[in-house]
């Protein structure tokens, strides 16, 4: 079963810091753009941070300088780190990713299909 596993939620004061971790497990043939969105109470959900397989970022514009998002294509994992966070972070934070999903083997090559796929989401609570 193909599925997204976040950590590193947490509570944490206004300029403190928090690393959000996602990795993607089952039978992955390879992951594409990987990225996180976030929630807070009465808003629509956002994109925070979007990151390519090449790497290529962007970053919605109330976190730039401040967040920064990587990958390790090795581990099909990808990270958020927060700093400098402030009040108006604090929502649920949902990892999200494109994933070549293994069905099968053809004359000794994958057969797969991609589809996109969410994280069960972690509380990123900020106080001031």
């Amino acid at each position: 079963q193909v599925q997204l596993v976040e950590s590193g939620g947490g509570l944490e004061q206004a300029g403190g810091s928090l690393r959000l971790s996602c990795a993607a497990s089952g039978s992955i043939f390879k992951v594409d753009a990987m990225g996180w969105y976030r929630r807070a109470p009465g808003k629509q959900r956002e994109l925070v941070a979007i990151i390519t397989r090449g790497g290529s970022t962007n970053y919605v514009d109330s976190v730039k300088g401040r967040f920064t998002i990587s990958r390790d294509n090795a581990k099909n994992t990808v990270y958020l780190q927060m700093n400098s966070l402030k009040p108006e972070d604090t929502a649920v934070y949902y990892c999200n990713a494109d994933l070549r999903v293994v069905t099968g083997n053809y004359d000794g090559q994958p057969e797969w299909y991609e589809n996109n796929y969410w994280g069960q989401g972690t509380q990123v609570t900020v106080s001031s």
